[in-house]
Formats: structure tokens, sequence, C-alpha cells
């Protein structure tokens, strides 16, 4: 059995979860998500907790089975704590020019390239945009589905990746880059 698999999830107050042949939804305030989980792995909830179990008479192969074990438990986790609290990601553009403003959920990006960028995100994700003087602008992001804002921040990050010389980049606020010396500082 799966380390992670075995732990229950304890179900909050005002979220709700139900099982309808292998699809599992969960409704909270934030939101509402669902999963379908594979027929090798057994949901039971019952007295505000969901178990996880593996199907021992499912022809899957056993180590599939233990992956999708601590997998779908991982998953329906997040998809609780998303529903009931949320997730929040705050991205800082360290550069010279970079800028960031957004018009509900369309965001545009100053990058230095010679063109601005746009990306719009689809309405599950809230997004807000801070720009001080003498300040890095910053970017908040804000879901319920993890997933989702995990891809969406991968790829604003992609538009420019932190680089080790300047240290200059699109970062996650609070993300340390491992500067290095340029060639001017080798030995010689």
């Amino acid at each position: 059995m799966s380390r992670i698999g075995k732990l229950p999830i304890a179900i909050p107050a005002g979220v709700t979860v139900t099982n309808n042949n292998g699809i599992i939804t969960v409704k909270g305030p934030k939101g509402e998500l669902s999963q379908k989980v594979d027929a090798s792995i057994l949901v039971k909830i019952e007295s505000n907790q969901i178990t996880f179990e593996v199907d021992e008479n499912n022809p899957v192969n056993y180590k599939q089975k233990q992956a999708f074990h601590g997998l779908y438990r991982s998953l329906i986790n997040n998809m609780v704590i998303g529903v009931s609290e949320g997730f929040k990601k705050t991205l800082e553009l360290v550069g010279v020019g970079y800028r960031v403003s957004n018009q509900g959920n369309l965001i545009e990006f100053a990058l230095g390239y010679t063109h601005p960028i746009f990306i719009q995100l689809p309405g599950e994700v809230k997004v807000e945009t801070k720009s001080e003087r003498n300040q890095n602008p910053i970017l908040i992001l804000e879901s319920c589905n993890k997933e989702l804002l995990g891809l969406i921040c991968a790829k604003i990050r992609s538009f420019r990746m932190p680089e080790p010389y300047k240290g200059k980049g699109i970062l996650f606020q609070g993300e340390v880059i491992r500067r290095k010396s340029g060639k001017s500082a080798s030995a010689k």
C-alpha cells in the first residue's frame, strides 16, 4: 500500500463530496471540481472522511495500482483544499522595464521584447496586479484548481525564464536564483 494513499482525507464543514460511478465531485464555497478515478482504486466516503483502497481483484499491474493509490489520494486532497481554502501563487517580474497589467482576465506583459505579450486566462482564475514605484511588478493568481494554476504559472514563466547571470526574469515571490559569475570572473 502507498504511504500517501493510506492517509484519510478529512472533509471540512461546507464541503460536499460525492462518488458517481468513479467520478468524484467536490463542491465547496470556492467552486466545484471533479476527477475520474481509475477502477483499480476503491473510494469510500463515510462520516466526514474519504478513504482509498486498492482493489485486489482488478487485473491492473500491482505497481500501477500502488502508484494510482497515492496519485488519486493527492488529487482528491488538492480538490478538497481548493474548494474550501483555494490556492494562491505570486509572481514577481524582475528586470528593467518589465511591466504587467490586467483588464479582467486579460493580462498584458512588457518583458523587453519588441511587442507586448497578451494572455487570456480562464474564468476560474482570479488575477490581481500590483505596480509600485521602486518595486518589482507583482502578479497574483488565485484559483480553486491547483493543476490549472500551476499550468498557467508555468506558461507565464516561460515568457522570460529566470536567468542566473543577471537574475532577471519572472520568479515566484521569495524564489532565490543561484547566481553565476560571468566569463570576466573566470581564472586567467
